[in-house]
């Protein structure tokens, strides 16, 4: 098995409460992306689809063509805190295509959503990363135990992806954190 990632086991289960928690973060930002771009609906269709899913729809060509519809979303907005909020969309909707292989690229399904729309908020606070390490600590306590439970199958989160995957790691450090304070 040279190179290749060894299989994680998911069940739909974990998928569907990965997907709500995912559902959960986008939508703490959506009124962001709305107050830049009121007559554009794709984010909030991308985080109604993904409710559907965790509520037991289907994960199918139309929840994936609505996470593909708000990414597209964010770039047709005049901040970059619509457009981070926005891509949480993208990813609560993207966060039911969590694949089993173990590999540290696939904590952004479960984590993207969070560190996005903690994004968001620093940018409409004037770039403040303390307004985004707050908004991550309160994320935090929205994940279920069954969402920390699939995370910590993973590998940690790597390295990369500026200032987004700075928050990817901080979100899922403080997950993984044996003091975590549920």
């Amino acid at each position: 098995m040279t190179g290749e990632a060894s299989e994680i086991a998911l069940s739909m289960r974990d998928l569907r409460e990965v997907t709500a928690f995912a559902a959960t973060c986008a939508e703490a930002v959506l009124q962001v992306f709305e107050g830049d771009q009121p007559d554009d609906f794709r984010p909030r269709d991308a985080i109604g689809a993904a409710w559907e899913f965790a509520r037991g729809g289907r994960r199918g060509k139309a929840l994936r063509d609505r996470a593909w519809a708000a990414l597209q979303a964010a770039k047709s907005t005049g901040t970059p805190a619509a457009r981070e909020a926005a891509r949480a969309a993208m990813s609560a909707a993207g966060a039911a295509y969590l694949h089993p292989l173990a590999k540290a690229t696939q904590v952004k399904h479960i984590l993207g959503a969070g560190a996005h729309a903690a994004r968001a908020v620093e940018l409409l606070a004037d770039d403040d990363r303390s307004v985004g390490a707050a908004h991550l600590e309160r994320t935090r306590h929205h994940a279920t135990p069954v969402v920390v439970d699939v995370l910590e199958r993973f590998p940690t989160a790597p390295a990369g992806g500026g200032r987004v995957g700075e928050l990817i790691r901080m979100l899922d450090a403080g997950l993984r954190s044996p003091a975590l304070d549920k």
